[in-house]
């Protein structure tokens, strides 16, 4: 297939990108619904606190074990048959969710839901640089970061208002119907746009994969029990994924395709955009910690002042990718950390007098400065990449992004917990973010400057 992909007619394109964009917002949301709904499991179906955490925790965890495996699946089964097969089980996960009657059931939904999202995600990626030439790159990556960013800042403002009046099994009955629509729709109008590759599946990669992944990622959740657990956890893992990075070295067809992350491309930029989103998700997480639990205010409340920033960011990607595709990502990234380091100013001064205005301004500037950068990042990571990279590409990327998240947003938390004053806690914890964003900035500028040197 050509770069332009004449396969495809532009009408097709775009029901693809609309079919492809809606369900990744759906798969999205959903990651972030859950939060505002566990004091209300914890107390229905009477379980502890630590436990409940893992229908949230276990959710991000599951991804980051399933999406390096997303490669394989795109390289060895046609577009269509990943996609239906990925839409279709997450219909699974989020109908035991509705039905779901104690704790364990539900876990179970939640984990089923994460496998087919990790897939969804890097599936989504990959077809669209795919089926657009590369010089619309930009614009189309822009709108993928759109619902990358924007849908699990939406996600706790809809479950706390349908926790208002509903029971908590709405989050999921809401979300079924979208889903078998989506369903409906690509088995009818998704056509065949990839051949599968005779490639064979190395599935001693996939068993160290998924137990290397499982213990590293595993660990941020055992380090809250038992501290020296954790560690024994994290250090075995990451000398498993050490095992499974140099096998992939070594293997004609690897599972994943870890050689491009010797491209200072897609290392820097994909380091850039790490950044970017544990800088998002941390202050994500820190403001209704604060707004909650210092501030007395309720989950819904809270969300809400979570809403501007996240509609003023989709509104900002949506243009940011045709100023990437025009301009380059210089002057954009560089405005965008800047603006994510002056909103930081009443965040790190953060107290019981704060106006909760001020603060909903400051998270919404942050917010539209994360816009700024993302997008370009994500496209300039793939500008060296070749066609059949892209797949391996987005495995990488996704995965790297996930696991990132997850430790900003533990890291955070943990040591917004750490002094006796909470808020002396989420005021360092705010200090970390500004300095995330200074890395974020000179990782960026020493980009610029390899790429002058060629």
């Amino acid at each position: 297939m050509s770069k332009s992909s004449p396969q495809i007619t532009i009408k097709n394109r775009r029901l693809i990108t609309a079919i492809l964009l809606l369900s990744a917002f759906v798969s999205l949301a959903s990651q972030t619904m859950m939060i505002t709904a566990l004091p209300v499991i914890e107390r229905e179906l009477h379980v502890s606190l630590n436990a409940v955490q893992w229908l949230t925790t276990g959710y991000t965890l599951i991804i980051g074990i399933v999406t390096p495996l997303s490669s394989n699946m795109y390289e060895k089964f046609t577009n269509r048959q990943v996609f239906l097969w990925t839409i279709g089980t997450f219909i699974v996960g989020t109908t035991i969710g509705c039905i779901a009657s104690n704790f364990y059931s539900l876990l179970l939904a939640r984990l089923i839901q994460a496998a087919a999202g990790g897939m969804l995600m890097s599936f989504q990626m990959t077809t669209m640089i795919t089926i657009y030439p590369i010089e619309k790159r930009g614009s189309i990556l822009g709108l993928s970061s759109l619902v990358i960013s924007t849908a699990p800042a939406v996600g706790p403002t809809l479950s706390g208002f349908i926790l208002q009046v509903l029971p908590w099994r709405w989050l999921f009955i809401a979300v079924l119907p979208f889903m078998i629509l989506i369903f409906i729709i690509g088995y009818f109008k998704l056509q065949n746009f990839s051949q599968p590759r005779d490639i064979k599946i190395d599935y001693l990669s996939v068993f160290i994969s998924l137990l290397g992944s499982a213990l590293a990622l595993g660990s941020l959740t055992v380090f809250e029990l038992n501290v020296w657990a954790g560690w024994a956890m994290l250090i075995v893992g990451l000398i498993i994924i050490y095992f499974f990075v140099k096998r992939q070295l070594r293997l004609k067809n690897p599972m994943l395709k870890v050689q491009i992350f010797k491209y200072p491309s897609f290392r820097l930029m994909t380091f850039v955009g790490i950044f970017a989103f544990m800088l998002l998700l941390g202050t994500e997480q820190l403001v209704p910690i604060f707004t909650e639990n210092i501030l007395g205010m309720g989950s819904f409340k809270s969300g809400l002042i979570l809403l501007p920033g996240a509609i003023c960011n989709g509104l900002a990607a949506s243009f940011i990718g045709r100023l990437y595709d025009q301009y380059g990502p210089k002057w954009l990234i560089i405005s965008g950390g800047i603006l994510m380091i002056i909103a930081s100013y009443p965040l790190v001064t953060i107290s019981t007098h704060s106006s909760i205005a001020v603060l909903t301004i400051a998270y919404t500037i942050r917010m539209i400065g994360n816009a700024f950068v993302f997008s370009p990042a994500l496209s300039e990571a793939f500008s060296g990449l070749s066609k059949l990279e892209n797949s391996h590409g987005t495995a990488l990327n996704n995965t790297l992004r996930q696991v990132s998240g997850a430790v900003s947003v533990t890291m955070l938390v943990v040591i917004a917990g750490i002094p006796n004053s909470l808020i002396t806690g989420i005021r360092i914890s705010m200090w970390i973010t500004v300095l995330l964003a200074v890395f974020m900035l000179l990782t960026f500028c020493h980009y610029l400057t390899i790429s002058k040197q060629k």
